[in-house]
């Protein structure tokens, strides 16, 4: 059976916080939770695109609708740069 989404799971090595990332293939529609606050607001930065903060104004998920219009989701790749304590 295949699922009609695809998830994929970054884990920071710091603080141990689970960013996930889910694509909804059958609305074409882009998830990205970076934590598991409790959602208190909910900004439109357009009409596509959602972002929830939680009750101190940091960012818990963005979704993003069109996802294929307007982000290069097929090419997905994930960077962590260690601080190399230069400034």
């Amino acid at each position: 059976m295949t699922r009609p989404y695809t998830m994929l799971f970054l884990t920071e090595i710091l603080n141990k916080t689970i960013m996930k990332i889910t694509y909804f293939k059958d609305t074409d529609t882009l998830l990205v939770v970076f934590n598991n606050n409790e959602i208190s607001d909910t900004k439109d930065l357009n009409e596509n695109v959602l972002v929830e903060t939680d009750k101190n104004g940091n960012v818990v998920s963005m979704t993003i609708e069109h996802a294929k219009q307007q982000a290069e989701i097929a090419n997905f790749s994930f960077n962590q740069v260690e601080n190399s304590g230069a400034v």
